[in-house]
């Protein structure tokens, strides 16, 4: 991995530990908004830390062919109250997590609106990240669809997924252990959603971030 160019990543829902790292080793991070949507990935899915392990966040998708659809098209079913059900599991998990009450104004907003597209979505959430972290990293949207090996930018798309969040062929980051809720019961989980950082370090977060790299 080239450290000196820009990273271009697809956009995820509550992005894991792994992806926001990306920050700390790249000058610009290049989001892709013209590919097609792709199943069982982080798109619009997220893992948190529950009294049970680890837990699944969905959020379901308005009926059609998602698969090939574009990522902008890309409809939100609300057909079932999967926003309360998440933010009751959200509570449930990190209710008694160090920094919760600091956060929960910033984030429980994000599941009471009904916005129509995932992409958008997607796009609140990691805004909504980057105030309570007083973070405000370079970034961009990818202006077409860029093929593989794109000359001048590292492709990282479609590395980061469910099936590589314990263990990945990706040489530039590093699970960094730290105290989260339940640990006494499931030992520590690795690279979770970003919120897991968040709620259980606070102000740390952006630190344990930049130590998650690997150089």
């Amino acid at each position: 991995m080239n450290p000196n160019v820009p990273i271009l990543l697809e956009l995820h829902y509550f992005p894991s530990i792994q992806w926001f790292s990306k920050f700390f080793l790249h000058p610009t991070m290049v989001l892709e908004q013209h590919e097609n949507y792709v199943k069982r990935s982080f798109r619009n899915r997220a893992h948190i830390a529950s009294a049970n392990g680890l837990l699944r966040l969905s959020i379901p998708l308005a009926k059609g062919k998602n698969q090939q659809q574009n990522i902008r098209q890309v409809g939100i079913s609300y057909e079932e109250n999967w926003q309360q059900k998440q933010w009751t599991a959200i509570c449930s998990a990190y209710g008694n997590a160090p920094f919760f009450e600091y956060y929960v104004d910033d984030f429980q907003p994000l599941f009471e609106e009904k916005t129509e597209f995932l992409f958008e979505h997607n796009l609140k959430v990691l805004q909504a990240i980057f105030f309570v972290l007083d973070f405000k990293p370079p970034i961009q949207l990818s202006q077409s669809y860029l093929t593989n090996n794109y000359a001048g930018m590292e492709d990282f798309r479609n590395k980061i997924t469910p099936k590589t969040m314990e263990k990945t062929d990706d040489s530039t980051y590093q699970n960094i252990s730290y105290q989260q809720v339940f640990a006494e019961k499931n030992g520590f989980l690795p690279n979770l959603s970003i919120l897991d950082l968040i709620f259980c370090k606070g102000p740390e977060t952006l630190s344990i971030l930049e130590s998650s790299v690997n150089t």
